[in-house]
Formats: C-alpha cells, structure tokens, sequence
C-alpha cells in the first residue's frame, strides 16, 4: 500500500491553501454530487476563508505533493478530504490514525447520502450517535453524527 510513502504535517497557509482547496472541491464534487456544482463552488469560499483558517488542518503528502486533508476542531472533525486519484490508498486511514492519536477520540457527522464515506467510517470502528435531516445550510440533505473513541 502506498501509505509507507505518506507525510503528514502541519497546514501552511501561504503555501497549501490553492492545493487543499482544490483537493476540497474535486472531492466533494465526487462524494457530495447531491449538493450541486453550483452550492459547492459556493461553499469553496467558505472553505478558504473560514474553515481552513480556524481549524487545526494536517496535511497527508506524497514527497512534496499534498494528496488530502484533515482539519479539526478540537477532536470534531470538520474535514477530511483526499484528492480523487489518491482515494483507497490508505492516506484517509493515516489522516483519521494521526488525529485520533493527537485527541483520543474523535466525533464527525457525514452526509447519509455519502454512503462511500458512511463505510469508510465504520470500517475504522466509528459508531452512529444520532441524525438530523439537513446540513449545516438548512438544506434538506440527512446527516449522521458518528464517534469513535481508543
């Protein structure tokens, strides 16, 4: 598996903010098709200029290309995002391995319609705590809370 050649380091916002974002964008344009091109480009701002800059984000490279992302707050997971010609290879797995053993456990909540990530998370061990029935937006897209703990 070619996480042997993963790096993860800190976010450097003057030199990965274009490249997280564009990892951002092309995955959520895969996993989150449902929201619409239009809301995503939309959110993309959000993400540049609020999200990334308060959270503690780490970055998963592959020599000097950054391949995804993890930002948190606390131990929530805002985001985990891996570019889509890098997914199942492990650099998700590595991402979720490096926060959990910064924080101890970790809580998330994902798209119910995402039902590649829904896996991805309980194949790691994460359990369902509760749902809601739209986003963060008042958009009428479900999502479930998950958590997992060491």
């Amino acid at each position: 598996m070619e996480t042997l050649n993963i790096v993860i380091r800190p976010y450097d916002a003057a030199t990965d903010l274009k490249r997280l974002s564009d990892i951002w964008f092309n995955a959520s344009l895969k996993a989150h098709s449902f929201i619409g091109q239009a809301r995503l480009v939309e959110q993309r701002q959000l993400i540049e200029e609020e999200y990334l800059p308060k959270a503690e984000t780490w970055v998963a490279c592959r020599g000097k290309e950054a391949v995804g992302f993890i930002s948190l707050l606390g131990s929530f997971v805002g985001g985990i995002f891996i570019a889509p010609d890098r997914q199942g290879m492990g650099v998700g797995r590595k991402l979720i391995s490096h926060a959990l053993d910064r924080h101890g456990e970790l809580s998330l909540e994902v798209y119910t319609a995402n039902e590649q990530a829904l896996r991805f998370y309980t194949s790691l061990g994460f359990r369902e705590v509760s749902r809601r029935d739209v986003d963060d937006f008042g958009y009428p897209f479900p999502n479930a809370a998950l958590h997992l703990k060491v």
